[in-house]
């Protein structure tokens, strides 16, 4: 529970999971993060999380020149992930790599938190790496947070210019391996863009904070939005259409829209490797 607020002294830190979860609700924002009421993530979701953490971290063995081969036999997803990366790797540039590079930037008042899987800086154009252990890109992933966040955040530290960033995403079980990786260029346009949401939100979250700490909820999203019947708080809303047998906090993957799926998926792994800590209240 968040007990004192003061925004000359508390820094916020905001991965790309937290803006998302605040852009699709924030009163699922304030459970999660302000209320601290974790979810009790299903069994086989919290086994693919961990499956998924597993294979960043052996990523970032094979980039720093250590073995793999004893950890990735036990499993046989892991084995196959890691044949696929070998045999149809995307596409980068030269340069200078660092793997699970992390970036912080200061942003009206809050601490942005980033963890690239892999960035490559070359001469003159860098290109930020991520792995995704699942089939199929989300629809809306060029417009999804870690896309914008990403790239927003490494023009904003570093010397590229936006025109010399781009972001590519690698997918371990794309059915197609000639479409296994997806590649979004950046723009000074789309800088500004999302420099201005951001700092709309930022602020606006600002002002949210402000009236939790006098006993006020933050909103909900909109009925019409249809979010809450994929969200296990939807009985504490009040927003549960009908009674059901599981209210114990369970979400399962399908329950879980695509961008959600990943700000979970990086929070375990970034929680895993102690790189983010929790939102210090």
């Amino acid at each position: 529970m968040l007990n004192t607020l003061d925004s000359t002294a508390i820094q916020m830190q905001l991965s790309q999971g937290h803006l998302s979860v605040l852009s699709t609700c924030p009163r699922k924002f304030q459970h999660l993060y302000l209320d601290q009421l974790g979810l009790h993530q299903d069994p086989q979701l919290q086994e693919r999380l961990d499956l998924g953490a597993q294979f960043h971290q052996l990523m970032q063995q094979q980039e720093l020149g250590l073995s793999v081969e004893s950890v990735s036999l036990a499993n046989l997803s892991l084995q196959r992930w890691l044949a696929a990366f070998s045999a149809q790797p995307p596409a980068m540039i030269s340069g200078d790599r660092q793997s699970e590079q992390r970036r912080i930037l200061q942003f009206e008042g809050y601490l942005l938190i980033a963890v690239y899987d892999l960035l490559i800086e070359g001469a003159e154009q860098a290109q930020i790496l991520d792995w995704k252990t699942y089939a199929r890109p989300p629809a809306n992933l060029q417009t999804a947070w870690q896309t914008r966040l990403y790239l927003f955040m490494l023009a904003e530290t570093s010397d590229y210019p936006p025109e010399q960033l781009s972001i590519t995403y690698w997918f371990a079980e794309a059915n197609n391996r000639a479409k296994c990786s997806l590649t979004f260029a950046y723009t000074q346009t789309q800088h500004e863009q999302t420099r201005q949401e951001l700092s709309q939100r930022l602020r606006q979250l600002t002002s949210w904070l402000t009236g939790y700490q006098a006993g006020q909820s933050l909103p909900q999203v909109p009925i019409s939005a249809n979010e809450c019947s994929k969200c296990s708080f939807d009985l504490r809303c009040d927003r549960a259409a009908s009674p059901v047998e599981n209210r114990a906090g369970l979400v399962s993957e399908a329950q879980l829209s695509p961008e959600t799926f990943i700000g979970s998926l990086e929070l375990a792994i970034a929680t895993d490797i102690n790189q983010i800590p929790e939102i210090p209240l």
